[in-house]
């Protein structure tokens, strides 16, 4: 059995949430992380703070850190770098904070175009970071949890005042980090992801847009932010779930979704419509439910799955193909079982890896050209039963 977390951002997240979302969902690590602090030289000058609260009427915990005023700076990530490589922490935990400040630092010295040791930290809060970064370090590896995945991220909007200006949310850093996550917008304004909650999850998340996998929900932990949002609730939520090693990799990407309605053509005519708009190499698939619409007028709901960056150019074909007049689009995820193509015979076909069960399906058109229902279902049988 091996340890999953799934995260969920309605607020959006900040080091501090995550930091909270584990420690509720892992009290248990609490004094380990607090000596984790201590060896990192971080509890010499902040020390943490961690209460019940409630946000939205929801119930979490909010994290803090009282930093001390006579505290040197450290904004530096060449002096970061040090002080966390001289210290006593253990090496895996070490290693981590390492690798979160690592993510932060190449997005900085690439959006200033300097060279990363020149890099100077300058909306970070100093030790209030260190502690986000190392006390997120612990809690990952303490809790022993192998896999992660995060639900899509708040965009944000509107602009934050930065030392560089004025800048439109997410700032550039949080933009270079967060590529290839899948971001929502939620028309609550204000910035939803700060540098230390994007590098959290610019390490943890191997394949951004992957779904939590089937699993037994064993704890779950919520964090608040400190900021009160219009209409959504301000936390950030993680799930712990307990998996089976023998669980297939299931394959996670995204796709856009085009939709659309009918009414005035005939069913011979909507069926040519859709053979051609499958056809497009861009298109995945396509299909349609039969309804009423207006005036009691029968309606063709047309549903089409096009490859992610693809939309526009299907859009064409759409609208080429058919009579309607608008279209919708939506960017969805998709998540897929594994699977392999063979060939049984003359006849083709896909297998998937289901929970360590492998099942096979026949591609139809294979059985195109053979006569007689009961013929392409004994062929069809065989073939599945061959690639068990």
């Amino acid at each position: 059995m091996s340890l999953h977390v799934h995260m969920d951002a309605p607020g959006g997240v900040a080091g501090d949430m995550f930091l909270a979302a584990m420690l509720d969902a892992f009290p248990d690590l609490e004094d380990a992380l607090r000596q984790d602090l201590a060896d990192a030289g971080i509890s010499e000058h902040a020390r943490l703070e961690w209460k019940p609260i409630l946000k939205s009427g929801f119930a979490a915990r909010h994290v803090r850190f009282d930093i001390d005023k006579a505290a040197p700076p450290t904004r530096h990530w060449r002096d970061i770098r040090e002080m966390l490589t001289r210290s006593r922490l253990e090496p895996d935990i070490r290693d981590k904070a390492l690798a979160m400040f690592v993510h932060l630092a190449e997005a900085e010295a690439a959006s200033h175009a300097i060279p990363i040791d020149d890099v100077h930290f300058h909306e970070l809060a100093d030790w209030d970071s260190l502690g986000d970064f190392v006390g997120a370090a612990s809690l990952i590896v303490r809790s022993g949890v192998t896999s992660w995945s995060c639900g899509a991220i708040p965009l944000g909007s509107g602009f934050v005042q930065t030392e560089h200006g004025r800048l439109p949310v997410p700032v550039p850093a949080v933009t270079a980090l967060l590529k290839g996550f899948p971001l929502a917008q939620d028309d609550a304004a204000g910035e939803r992801v700060t540098p230390t909650g994007a590098a959290i999850l610019k390490e943890l998340i191997a394949k951004p847009g992957g779904r939590a996998p089937a699993g037994r929900l064993i704890a779950n932990g919520t964090g608040a932010g400190t900021r009160q949002l219009a209409g959504v609730p301000n936390i950030f939520r993680v799930l712990v779930l307990e998996t089976t090693d023998n669980a297939p990799e299931l394959i996670s990407d995204q796709v856009q979704r085009i939709t659309f309605e009918i009414d005035d053509m005939t069913p011979e005519e909507m069926g040519v419509a859709l053979d051609l708009i499958r056809a497009d190499a861009a298109v995945l698939d396509a299909g349609f439910t039969l309804g009423f619409g207006k005036k009691g007028r029968p309606r063709f709901a047309v549903d089409v799955i096009a490859k992610a960056g693809s939309a526009e150019d299907v859009a064409l074909v759409c609208f080429r193909e058919t009579s309607t007049i608008g279209l919708r689009f939506a960017d969805i995820e998709r998540h897929i079982l594994p699977r392999v193509e063979t060939v049984g015979g003359t006849l083709r076909t896909k297998q998937s890896d289901r929970l360590g069960v492998f099942t096979a399906k026949v591609e139809s058109d294979d059985l195109a050209g053979i006569s007689s229902l009961a013929e392409r279902r004994r062929l069809a049988r065989n073939a599945e039963q061959c690639d068990d």
